[in-house]
């Protein structure tokens, strides 16, 4: 009996320790198990944000693909006699549904002023003749604002390497006149010529041409710049190539030909060129404009300058 006993304990111990021994197992697969799920969640969370990152990319890149082919589409139809035209805006329906505003008050009578002006002409001659001649102020000192630039919108038609310069492009660009301009532009450093090639874009038209390394510029391509960055101006959706760039509050069309580089024009007005911390391109705080489409951008430019 003693030895059956003795038997059964070792055969219940041995039986304890072999259970003991498979609950630590069991212990060391539940943890390693516990690891492997954890590290699925890891990579699946990982694959989905690389996933979404990359759908946004592409995203983007259909929007430009499209706004390109839509711009190329409203340039081919233009070149074939087929008219633009474009819903009007909100502001422009509240204007029309408004009804017209009451005509300005006429001035006198260009008759009345006559005559006044031919009372006592020998009066007015002698204080004349007493008074000191007024001097003309100097062409610097005549006041100046953005009306004075002739900003319309522009297509590029073509792109290739200036051949004597490394940093420039030269563009032929449609501006809506009977020939295209030849513009030269340092943009190498910023766009490729893919980039450039057959885009809406904003272009100072009344500048004096100028040879830049032996090729004759006749207009100047809008950016917003900083020190690390160049960027073009983007006409607002629906633009179409000859579209006039205005400022409200700004006398329209009131620009010269052709600027006068002795006055400094370009000069004096560039400085107040900025972009918004909205991306918008402004004069003074005041938007670019394209009457009844929109403002005009340059979206990952925040408070730079434009020129």
């Amino acid at each position: 009996m003693i030895v059956a006993r003795s038997l059964l304990r070792m055969a219940a111990a041995d039986t304890l320790k072999r259970l003991e021994l498979r609950a630590k197992q069991a212990d060391e697969t539940i943890g390693y198990l516990k690891q492997q799920v954890e590290a699925l969640k890891k990579h699946a969370v990982s694959s989905l944000a690389d996933e979404e990152v990359r759908l946004e990319a592409e995203n983007e890149q259909l929007k430009k693909d499209i706004e390109n082919m839509k711009n190329k589409l409203i340039y081919l139809e233009t070149q074939n006699g087929f008219k633009q035209v474009a819903l009007p805006s909100a502001a422009v329906a509240s204007a029309v549904s408004s009804g017209p505003s009451a005509p300005p008050a006429q001035a006198a009578p260009a008759k009345e002023a006559a005559k006044a002006n031919d009372k006592q002409p020998n009066e007015k001659a002698k204080k004349k003749e007493g008074k000191p001649q007024k001097q003309k102020p100097k062409a610097a000192d005549e006041p100046v604002d953005v009306s004075a630039l002739d900003l319309r919108v522009g297509y590029i038609r073509s792109v290739k390497k200036h051949p004597d310069a490394d940093t420039l492009y030269i563009e032929e660009i449609d501006c809506g006149e009977e020939k295209p301009r030849n513009v030269v532009s340092g943009l190498v450093k910023h766009y490729e010529i893919s980039q450039m090639s057959e885009r809406l874009v904003i272009v100072c038209c009344n500048l004096k041409p100028a040879k830049m390394r032996g090729v004759l510029s006749q207009a100047m391509v809008m950016c917003a710049s900083s020190p690390e960055k160049v960027e073009l101006l983007d006409p607002p959706e629906g633009s179409v190539i000859g579209d006039r760039v205005s400022f409200e509050g700004y006398a329209f069309g009131d620009y010269p030909p052709q600027m006068n580089p002795k006055k400094k024009i370009w000069e004096r007005i560039q400085p107040d060129l900025q972009m918004s911390d909205a991306g918008v391109a402004t004069y003074k705080g005041t938007p670019f404009k394209v009457e009844g489409k929109g403002v005009c951008t340059a979206p990952s430019m925040k408070n730079s300058g434009i020129k």
